[in-house]
């Protein structure tokens, strides 16, 4: 077996995102200024983690937060950051670039709930979730071609790693850094998008029965992920005949947004 954990995080603020505008993956827009200081507010709560693989979407709001982030942080100094387009964000078609209400009235309009609504030329939530897979898929092979499944300690880090992250969820909202982290050694960092993030987050839990935090309402875990929001899951992989699998997964926390309390405080 082979443990690890995995910390997902939604990019900083941008100014679609604070004019309630679509970006999706047409619209590639950078940080603003809200943005740049929730970036450094997220680099400092995550400054003393060791993350070994970084994997970034290849838009420039999640590329600028993950150079932030990586700045930031103490022990990463040399870490390559791998972009990857299957973390980009939802596909939102001809509604990219569009206010948000926009989307609604055309879901309204087709008879759907805006969840449910595709606009033309865009995805669908299930071929998001489509490419959350296929980068499970590069992210095991990347760790296990570096690691290999004998890593020192690798699997006796699961049972650790779960009892901690299980004691670290009576905890929720709030929590430490390292929730989850101890007894595991091997650490990945995602820096994706607000959609994107969502579907995965919903995909660990219920495609792949994780376990979850102790008393955790199913509306926050599922809930919009703020900007520079964390999530973080303990995932233990096991080989089979078509490659690694997850064999056990648990959340630790999702939609932490605890380093922004100052930001927000002084807006």
């Amino acid at each position: 077996m082979f443990t690890f954990s995995l910390t997902l995080i939604r990019h900083g603020e941008t100014q679609y995102n604070r004019d309630k505008l679509l970006q999706g993956q047409g619209v590639d827009t950078v940080l603003s200024e809200t943005g740049m200081q929730q970036g450094e507010a997220v680099g400092r709560y995550l400054t003393d983690i060791t993350f070994n693989h970084v994997f970034v979407s290849n838009l420039k709001r999640a590329v600028q937060t993950a150079e932030i982030i990586l700045r930031r942080n103490t022990h990463c100094s040399g870490t390559e950051m791998i972009l990857e387009p299957l973390l980009r964000e939802r596909g939102f078609g001809i509604a990219e670039g569009r206010p948000k209400e926009d989307l609604k009235n055309m879901a309204n309009a087709a008879g759907q709930s805006c969840r449910d609504y595709t606009p033309p030329g865009g995805e669908t939530l299930d071929q998001v979730k489509q490419r959350f897979q296929k980068f499970l898929k590069v992210l095991f092979k990347g760790m296990l071609d570096e690691h290999g499944w004998s890593a020192p300690d690798a699997s006796a880090g699961a049972t650790a790693a779960n009892s901690t992250a299980a004691a670290a969820s009576d905890a929720v909202p709030g929590g430490s850094t390292d929730d989850g982290l101890q007894g595991v050694l091997v650490h990945a960092l995602v820096v994706s998008h607000g959609t994107y993030i969502r579907v995965a987050v919903r995909h660990l839990v219920e495609d792949l029965n994780c376990s979850l935090p102790h008393g955790v309402k199913m509306s926050h875990l599922f809930s919009p992920c703020p900007n520079t929001g964390i999530s973080r899951f303990i995932l233990t992989l096991s080989q089979s005949d078509s490659g690694p699998v997850i064999s056990a997964a648990r959340c630790v926390f999702t939609n932490r947004k605890d380093h922004l309390e100052n930001l927000t405080a002084a807006e």
